[in-house]
């Protein structure tokens, strides 16, 4: 019986460059309220968001990608030829086939890498950060891009009071690579697929296309809605302040960091509220510089964790080498935590 060769890669991985696009169109709780009975003091006493980015025409998916990608690659100081494969993690790309990640590699230069996309929601740049660096030890790839890109205004149900206020547009992504000391600790992740009702599309695309149009949502006007998110606010809330703070916690204990050992703490950018919640169970420390992007970008599901990176990075409220404990958390329900050096 023949023996297949072992995989050889890198002995760890780490991020070498973190990269941003926020979208030209900054939407404030004025616009909203235009739709929904609220206040702009409710939706900040609630969630802790003041204003979101939503794209424009111009501002796809891809287009997101290709932008926030490009200062990654610039960061981590490699040519996209190296890369050998990209990430995209996305619920909002209208399109099934082909990936996006494969029109996102060819735009980037890179030299024919692997591309594909993944859908886990705001949990989703978790996911992709621990397939890269699976690849990178595993040997299958140097270099991996990985991508959170989110046009959640094209899911947005500007009537639906539990929900309009929340969603923004962004893309954020990571350049993954070798490393000589560990830099990526093991990921803590799940589902728990018995609560997926919390968090759902409205109406399945099928049923949108061709479905009786007498049991489709109406909006005020009597037009029928194009499929959005919707959720169980409160026990969403409960989920991730109760159960994601245990999650977190793990995520700790199995890198063998301690809360007093963070520099920074980076959350899946869902509400204020939760993120409040979270620290105060954890009991971090004051000295940790804790994530609050939420306040002007929005949750922007699987772009919120690398869009906050790139923001703590770039305004020096956190610096190259800091500790830091990421965790992601959203529709499925789905989770991913794990404690990353920063680039």
């Amino acid at each position: 019986m023949a023996k297949i060769k072992p995989s050889k890669g890198a002995p760890y991985a780490r991020i070498l460059g973190v990269g941003g696009y926020r979208p030209t169109r900054i939407v404030p709780n004025e616009v909203i309220l235009e739709r929904i009975d609220s206040s702009d003091e409710w939706i900040r006493s609630r969630s802790g968001i003041e204003t979101r980015h939503w794209a424009n025409d111009d501002e796809t998916v891809a287009a997101m990608s290709v932008e926030a990608s490009g200062k990654a690659i610039a960061a981590a100081g490699i040519a996209p030829e190296r890369i050998g494969a990209v990430i995209v993690s996305t619920v909002s790309n209208f399109r099934q086939t082909p990936a996006v990640a494969t029109g996102i590699a060819d735009k980037l230069g890179t030299d024919r890498a692997a591309a594909f996309d993944i859908s886990a929601g705001c949990a989703g740049f978790g996911y992709g950060l621990t397939l890269a660096k699976g690849l990178i030890v595993e040997g299958s790839a140097e270099y991996v891009l990985v991508i959170g890109v989110e046009r959640l205004s094209d899911l947005t149900d500007p009537e639906d009071r539990a929900t309009a206020f929340l969603f923004g547009d962004g893309a954020g992504a990571v350049v993954v690579g070798p490393s000589e000391e560990p830099a990526i600790g093991p990921t803590v992740w799940g589902s728990e697929g018995d609560k997926s009702e919390t968090i759902k599309q409205t109406v399945p695309w099928n049923e949108f296309a061709v479905g009786d149009v007498s049991k489709l949502p109406l909006d005020s006007k009597g037009n029928i809605k194009f499929p959005a998110i919707t959720q169980e606010g409160q026990a969403v809330f409960r989920w991730a302040v109760f159960e994601m703070a245990k999650v977190a916690q793990e995520a700790l204990e199995v890198a063998g960091i301690s809360p007093a050992d963070l520099d920074v703490f980076i959350p899946h950018q869902a509400n204020e509220r939760i993120i409040d919640s979270m620290v105060k169970t954890l009991k971090l420390p004051e000295h940790v510089t804790v994530a609050r992007d939420v306040r002007t970008t929005g949750n922007t599901s699987a772009a919120s964790i690398p869009l906050a990176m790139e923001r703590l990075l770039a305004t020096g409220e956190a610096k190259s080498g800091d500790t830091a404990l990421v965790i992601g958390f959203g529709a499925g329900l789905v989770y991913a935590a794990t404690v990353v050096t920063l680039p």
